[in-house]
């Protein structure tokens, strides 16, 4: 039977061992900075259409690292609230040298 996490503090051992491919997690970090890059466009510009393409990109990337690399499913289709906030934990520490890039 799967475990289900009460907390994000316990879940989020779990979500740094389904990142273990190294591409798996420079994937991930490009599509996150290319969803900030996109946030940032849509609001400077006004362009809220282009807020449809948040999701395509922060998942996109992350989605080819898992089936490709990882070769695991996204923890995000069981827990996608805590992966959402691990994905944001994992790419500040990976850019505080925290996780190797």
């Amino acid at each position: 039977m799967e475990q289900r996490y009460q907390s994000f503090s316990d879940f989020y051992p779990f979500y740094l061992s389904q990142h273990q491919d190294r591409t798996c997690r420079r994937l991930h970090v490009i599509g996150s900075t290319m969803v900030l890059a996109v946030l940032l466009w849509a609001i400077g510009t006004q362009t809220w259409s282009g807020l449809w393409l948040l999701p395509l990109v922060g998942y996109g990337f992350a989605w080819v690292g898992h089936f490709r690399f990882e070769r695991n499913r996204p923890a995000t289709f069981t827990y996608p609230l805590y992966s959402l906030m691990g994905d944001w934990v994992m790419y500040w520490q990976t850019l505080t040298g925290k996780l190797p890039f």
